[in-house]
Parts: C-alpha cells; structure tokens; sequence
C-alpha cells in the first residue's frame, strides 16, 4: 500500500500500522485547509512542541485558494514550511519508521505522498566527561546517547568537507541508526566497503545492547576470545584524532560508546592523556603504562612458579618466600582474591556514588586485614594482587583487562597442574590466541608485532611529535 491511494483509507492504513488507537503517545491532529483535510501525526514526547505548534499555524495560515492547487507533498513543504528539514515519500514502511524515530509525518487529502518533517528533540543529558577516559589537561566532554549531537560535535573537530557521515538502519524492530564515519581519501577504501558490506548483511531483530550487540554481528562466533576486537571511545577529541589518521567510527544511537575501527592489540595501550602532555613525557607515560599493565599478566604466574618450586629461587629472591604455615593453598588464595576484587567491583558500581569510594576502599582494607588475621590468607598473596588491581586502571579498556585477567587465571590453573610444562603452555595458549583474534577489518590483531613492521611498533610505543602527523 502506498500514499497515492484515498486519503481516508491511506490515513487508516498509517494509523493501522502505527497503532495509533493502541498508544496513547501517538498523536494524531486533523484539522482542514479549504475545502480539504490534513492529518498531522507525531510521537509525544519524541517531537519539538513549539516547532509542531509552528507548522500547523504556517498552515492554518495558508491561503485557501493557493493551497488548493497544491497536487504533491513535496509543493506542501517547498511553498508553506520552509524552516524545517523535510521529505516525502509513497512508501507506507518509510513513513512508519520515519514517525517512530521522532518525525512528523503530514498526509493531506488530494495530496500524492506522504511528508515527512524532522522536527525531532530527543531527551539527553549534557555532554559531561566520561567517567572512564578523564584527561588532565584538554576538553572535558564527551558523547551521549544522542546520535546527532556526537555528530555534531566530531564535526566541530573536524572541519573538513571529506569527513563523510552515512546512517544506516540495522534491525528489523529496532530500526537502530547506526553512523558510520569516515575521511574521503584517508580511509582504506576496500576496509570501508567491508564493512560496510557487513552492517548491510546483519539480519536481526533487535540490536538490544547498541555497539556490543552490533560487534557480535560483525564478528560473530568468537564468544569464548575474551581479548576485545574493537576499541571504544567516549571523547570526541580521541574520535576526531582516528578518524582523520584513516580509522572507521561506528556510532549507535542511544550509546555513548564510538567503535573505531579497526584496532589491534597494541591501540589498547594508547591513552588521550599521552598526547595532551609533551612528546618526551607523553612516551614516558605510555612505557609505564605497558611496562605496569603488562606486569599484572606475568607477576602472580610467576610468583606462583617460583613458590611451587623453592630450591629455583635465587639468593637475591629470597624475599619472595612464605615463611609462615599456609592453612590455605595458594592457588585458591589467588583466585578467591581475584573474585573478591571483581565482588568489590560489581557492589561499587552498585552502591550510591556518595558512597561508592569509601565503600571499595573500607571493604578492601577490612576484608584484606582480617582474612590475613584469621590466616585465610597470607600477606604477600594480599600484597601482589593489591598491585594486580591497582595496576588494571593503568590503560582505559575494561574489557582489556578483564581478558588479562581470564588469561592470568587459566596459566594459575595450569601451572598448578603441570608445573613449569604448565607455565609455558599456558603462556603459548593465550599468544596463540591473541595471533588467532580476528579483527573486524584490516590487518592482524598483532599488528605490527606479527606481521613485524618496527616502524609502526616504534609509533605505538613512542609518542611521536603532533607535527609529524600532521604535515600536508
């Protein structure tokens, strides 16, 4: 069915389709020009009152004689509402999504099409800076979960006419607008088509969970690779910064999260804080950064190897022994503490935010105290996963560490089973897995490492001057 049909049965089709007479959010205002009849239709509280308001005064206010010779929707907007953005369209599907989504959609007896008119206000908070990526220095905002202002504020960065921004709708109940943005000429055109190819290719329902949901389309079959495939950002300034070094931004609508494509491993150890200091301690803060995140991935592991087998610690080691009796192993210590730190985590983001500091830090101190008192647990098992913990929010990506963690438990289990065999196959395991993470697009997950490219390395691993970059 499309709108060049009757208009009162074009009108009880849409209002069939849209539920109308079911929701009562679903508006619909009749009203006459002349001799002939209008229906404006709009979602209640998804639209701009006072623009709606406007439009059906401008219209109100047309004259009779002139609106009558009016045939096509598209003369309705061109010569009685000039100050909105609008569209027609005959297909009936269209103009359901497009009223769902926030337009309003006006169909007019005598009048081929429907018109659809953007007037949309979507309820947002402001664009504070998010709580897991803050900078000392530079802009402190970030996105919202309103798909047009996290446009508007990369192109705020990015003035330039070859950022290009297409909406595509993925869902077939959801109708999720998905922003893919890119920079003519600078993006790898066969990466782009990828990818596009592959958000045009999902067949879903619903897109529930926004850029997660979306990543398990992209990269489906991977649900036990707990290593992430894509990196997010909340700042806009990180988001202007990759799309114009040739990175892919995926941007749902109802999420904060930008996805950048694509993003190997060694993105994961980038921070926005690097580049808002100088060259020399920018690259001073991301070695720490690697040299402390990396160390939560082999410390206990080793600790662990080197208790288990004694007569191998060195003289120069010795203080890493445990002198006292253990009542309990020191493998259930390790992972009995990794669970409580995450049980910490979960009741922190689930406690009041008045309370959430003074509560992780208080349960942190009288769980750790009095579990070494009753000799549940020794003091260095306590000691080294305090610095395991703290050492976690050295880099940004929670899921980064979170994959570090299932990694490091698995080489505890089987060291614990089979010593050092255990060890080092435990180890060869998860780099065999890093090699076998697939991106969504692009080169290796291990990029530059394997495939070796030591100029690339080095620009990871070093802060290089802005300058560099940027030169035309």
């Amino acid at each position: 069915m499309d709108f060049t049909a009757d208009f009162q049965t074009a009108c009880s089709a849409f209002e069939q389709a849209v539920g109308c007479t079911r929701s009562f959010d679903v508006v619909a205002r009749p009203f006459r020009i002349g001799g002939r009849a209008l229906r404006l239709y709009f979602i209640n509280g998804l639209v701009q009152i006072d623009s709606s308001m406007k439009i059906l005064g401008d219209l109100l206010a047309v004259d009779p004689a002139a609106y009558m010779t009016v045939t096509q929707a598209a003369a309705i907007a061109e010569r009685f509402i000039p100050f909105a953005e609008t569209q027609t369209t005959n297909d009936l599907p269209s103009a359901v999504t497009a009223l769902l989504s926030g337009q309003a959609v006006l169909l007019a007896e005598g009048v081929t099409g429907a018109l659809l008119m953007d007037v949309r206000e979507y309820v947002a908070r402001t664009p504070d800076e998010p709580e897991n990526n803050r900078v000392l220095l530079g802009p402190h905002e970030g996105f919202n979960e309103v798909l047009l202002q996290n446009t508007a504020l990369l192109r705020r960065r990015l003035r330039d006419p070859a950022l290009t921004i297409r909406l595509l709708q993925i869902g077939s109940r959801s109708k999720l607008d998905v922003a893919v943005c890119f920079v003519e000429g600078k993006a790898d055109a066969q990466m782009l088509q990828t990818v596009l190819d592959k958000l045009r290719r999902i067949r879903i329902e619903t897109l529930a969970m926004a850029q997660e949901s979306l990543l398990e389309c992209l990269v489906p079959g991977h649900h036990f690779n707990p290593f992430p495939r894509v990196r997010y950002t909340e700042r806009p300034d990180s988001a202007a910064a990759s799309v114009a070094e040739g990175s892919i931004l995926l941007i749902c609508d109802n999420s904060p999260a930008v996805m950048v494509i694509p993003s190997g491993f060694f993105d994961f150890l980038q921070d926005t804080n690097d580049f808002y200091f100088p060259p020399m301690l920018g690259s001073f803060l991301r070695m720490v950064r690697l040299l402390v995140f990396s160390s939560t991935m082999f410390l206990t592991p080793v600790w662990y190897l080197l208790i288990r087998n004694p007569h191998h610690i060195p003289q120069w080691l010795d203080f890493i022994r445990i002198d006292k009796p253990i009542a309990v192993p020191v493998l259930v210590q390790l992972i009995a503490i990794e669970l409580v730190i995450d049980a910490l985590k979960l009741a922190s983001i689930n406690t009041p935010s008045s309370l959430s500091n003074s509560f992780s830090v208080i349960g942190a101190l009288v769980l750790g105290q009095f579990a070494v008192e009753a000799r549940w647990l020794t003091a260095e098992v306590v000691f080294y996963m305090a610095f395991v913990a703290v050492a976690n929010f050295t880099q940004p990506s929670f899921e980064m560490g979170h994959a570090y963690k299932m990694a490091r438990i698995f080489v505890l289990v089987l060291t614990a089973l089979f010593n050092y065999a255990g060890f080092f196959a435990g180890f060869a395991v998860v780099f065999a897995v890093l090699i076998s993470t697939k991106n969504v697009v692009g080169k290796s997950y291990l990029y530059p490492l394997v495939p070796f490219n030591p100029r690339k390395l080095a620009r990871l691993l070093i802060r290089r001057p802005i300058h560099r970059d940027n030169a035309s």
